[in-house]
């Protein structure tokens, strides 16, 4: 059977008190959300195996996921968090590897007030040191962030890297400049040998959009990649801000219908095992 792979989602625990970008008392988000929850999705869709992502800029959160995944047989791989301006958390980092369904790390980049922090002097070690120990690096960022990803990417060619969701491009304020901005980016970026997260998209306009607003995007994404690098994820359970679950599925499934049958299978689950080096 082909394997098939959710790249990104979560799952949390408000009460923990780490959700420092969570709204309150947010209909959808603000609620807890374990693998309970998933599980009829996943009958439904036929995903077999799943990246389980940080939500919360802790260590304790990581934690926290590894336990669900280690009593979760779904959950292959934890992407968590460390401190990259602690280089002490390097004891951290090389303990969170010893774990078998540990896979990486993700600084929540998109919420720094300093669009440059990622080529910050003080935390290359944490890049130096995901390369040492193999581990993988979660991009998350909007466009503006491009060219300073570029960089870093340019700057390790050996960082297993992956961009979040597209890098969020903002359909919610979508023009033609805009999308031409962002395909420039992207092929940029696809020229470093990062892969990239076809997920997120719904959550960047402010109303439910269809397939003709989104092929621009994922076309152009499957294209400068190649589906070899490119990954289907959930972002669930943000994405229920604009749909559930299968709903997401199914557009995505319905954008890449113009590919071959090998292409989909590596979008919809080789591609994330094979950067995520799932057993």
């Amino acid at each position: 059977m082909t394997l098939t792979v959710d790249a990104h989602h979560h799952f949390w625990h408000p009460a923990r008190g780490d959700y420092g970008w969570m709204p309150e008392d947010d209909p959808v988000l603000s609620r807890l959300y374990g693998p309970q929850d998933l599980a009829p999705a996943l009958h439904t869709t036929k995903i077999q195996k799943t990246i389980l992502v940080q939500a919360a800029p802790t260590t304790h959160e990581t934690e926290y996921l590894l336990g669900i995944a280690d009593a979760t047989p779904h959950v292959a791989g934890v992407v968590g968090w460390i401190d990259f301006e602690d280089p002490s958390q390097i004891k951290t980092l090389e303990r969170l590897a010893k774990h078998p369904k540990f896979k990486g790390v993700r600084p929540m980049i998109q919420d720094l007030p300093d669009d440059e922090w990622m080529l910050r002097t003080d935390i290359q070690w944490a890049y130096k040191a995901l390369i040492d120990l193999d581990l993988t690096f979660d991009a998350l960022g909007f466009p503006r962030h491009i060219p300073h990803f570029l960089t870093l990417l340019n700057r390790y060619p050996n960082l297993r890297a992956v961009l979040d969701h597209c890098l969020k491009p903002q359909l919610r304020a979508h023009t033609p400049d805009s999308l031409l901005h962002w395909q420039r980016g992207m092929t940029e970026l696809a020229k470093t040998n990062a892969y990239l997260k076809l997920s997120g998209l719904l959550t960047e306009a402010d109303s439910p959009i269809t397939a003709t607003d989104l092929r621009p995007y994922t076309d152009h994404a499957i294209a400068a990649f190649g589906p070899d690098r490119v990954m289907w994820g959930s972002d669930w359970p943000v994405l229920r801000l604009r749909a559930e679950y299968a709903d997401w599925h199914t557009l995505a499934q319905r954008l890449t219908d113009h590919l071959d049958a090998a292409a989909k299978t590596a979008i919809f689950g080789t591609t994330a095992a094979t950067f995520y080096r799932l057993d």
